[in-house]
């Protein structure tokens, strides 16, 4: 595909990497500062263009013409949509645009049928959602979800006491029952798709896939809490704060946002009346202990700097037993925060990242199968990828055991029009269901991939 990016930022980056990964797209980015534009050049095998994405020159210049697909991620909403519009109208690609405003949020729909654009992606938001989905159950420190919901990868920390530790994964369901499949475990620097006799050992990061009334059912047999938290304090209230607090109050859960701006705090009166606003300084140790933190069942840290949210987190781990999430911006500095054990870590621009990601693959796939949804597991060293299967495609009407699979890949779960199996040798997909493929193997776009 021919892709162009607008905006250099922290999410144009993020896709210019990840879509030069692909080695199938060619790639075009807009920035108006030269040296930005320069020096993705010379990292990624991409072409750039310097000037701004509203001049209809700069476009041609990018080949806008021929463009399959043009992103618009620029720090200004109205920039992004008009860009859009220029595109659709000039060249006819397809369009996604990054927009960030709660206050565009109802018109969202309007946007994208007037304007004709083939996604409208929201990091705040994006990231919002994945946190709210992280405080439903807690003792999870990442939640993927696929088949509409009806199926989720967990990933959670085998504690030293854990019954899980020190056993086969091919004991598992004797030992606990259900039909919960390991599908990934992280030990260290190294990731793994294992086989039934590989040995789970304290410390690990286990990955598994399962429906959420089973994996309610599991972790409860190995005594890990499955209950929601009942309140938050929010140390922030940006864009991600609002979103998020919006549907953590819309299931029952008291939130507190402590943000320093007053201007800032009256907005949010407004715009959540449930919540408590309080206009106070949210890095002094001071004000978060008045706040209640050491009884918090949870701790969100949404500032816009990240060495700040990486203290506050830090902090908040010696003051309370709660979950504690912490927003990260700048990627570059994964493998440090690693080893600061900080709990669950979003990184928004990577979620949105992504999003688009995952919509190219899906508009570049092949007639056997279509990407319904992915996700990135095992630290980014994996892929979990939801395959619709079509008639015609060659892994359709045959046992599980005769299909030749790459290394390191492994079919995790089956949706058969909302029934969930748990595959095992002797069953077969069937044209129409979709299938969860796990796969350290990057780049796959159709259900064939996976097969030697």
């Amino acid at each position: 595909m021919n892709i162009i990016i607008v905006g250099c930022g922290k999410v144009g980056h993020k896709l210019a990497e990840k879509l030069s990964q692909e080695k199938e797209h060619n790639i075009t980015v807009i920035d108006l500062k030269y040296n930005v534009v320069q020096d993705l050049i010379n990292e990624y095998d991409i072409m750039g263009v310097c000037g701004s994405c509203s001049d209809i020159d700069t476009l041609n210049d990018a080949g806008i013409e021929n463009a399959d697909l043009l992103i618009a991620a620029t720090g200004a909403d109205e920039l992004n949509l008009l860009t859009c519009f220029m595109a659709k109208k000039t060249g006819g690609c397809q369009t996604i645009a990054r927009v960030r405003n709660p206050e565009y949020a109802k018109w969202l729909n309007v946007f994208k049928e007037d304007l004709g654009l083939a996604m409208i992606i929201n990091p705040e938001d994006t990231a919002a959602r994945e946190i709210a989905r992280i405080l439903r159950f807690p003792s999870v420190i990442k939640i993927d979800t696929f088949a509409k919901g009806r199926v989720e990868i967990l990933k959670f920390k085998v504690a030293p006491e854990s019954p899980v530790a020190d056993i086969k994964i091919a004991d598992m369901s004797n030992k606990f029952g259900g039909e919960v499949l390991v599908c990934g475990v992280e030990r260290g620097e190294n990731a793994y798709i294992p086989n039934g006799d590989f040995i789970i050992k304290s410390g690990d990061f286990v990955s598994i896939v399962c429906s959420p009334e089973e994996s309610v059912e599991f972790f409860k047999k190995i005594s890990v809490k499955t209950n929601r938290v009942k309140d938050t304090i929010i140390v922030g209230g940006g864009a991600t704060a609002y979103y998020l607090a919006k549907r953590l109050i819309a299931t029952g859960i008291r939130v507190k946002i402590i943000e320093q701006n007053p201007m800032r705090c009256d907005k949010l009166c407004e715009m959540l009346p449930s919540a408590s606003i309080i206009n106070a300084d949210g890095t002094e140790n001071r004000v978060l202990l008045e706040e209640g933190l050491s009884k918090a069942e949870s701790f969100v840290a949404l500032t816009n700097i990240d060495e700040e949210n990486v203290l506050l987190s830090l902090f908040a781990k010696t003051k309370m037993t709660g979950k504690i999430v912490t927003k990260v911006n700048r990627i570059a500095y994964d493998e440090v925060l690693d080893g600061l054990d900080l709990d669950t870590v979003i990184y928004p621009k990577n979620i949105t990242a992504d999003y688009i990601l995952r919509f190219v693959r899906a508009k570049h796939n092949s007639m056997g199968s279509n990407i319904e949804t992915m996700h990135l597991i095992l630290d980014g060293k994996a892929e979990a990828l939801e395959f619709r299967v079509q008639e015609n495609s060659p892994i359709a009407n045959v046992p599980l055991e005769q299909l030749k699979l790459k290394d390191n890949t492994r079919i995790a779960c089956i949706n058969r029009g909302g029934k969930i199996i748990t595959p095992h040798g002797k069953d077969t997909i069937e044209p129409k269901d979709t299938v969860i493929v796990v796969t350290t193997h990057r780049g796959s776009k159709d259900i064939s991939d996976i097969l030697i």
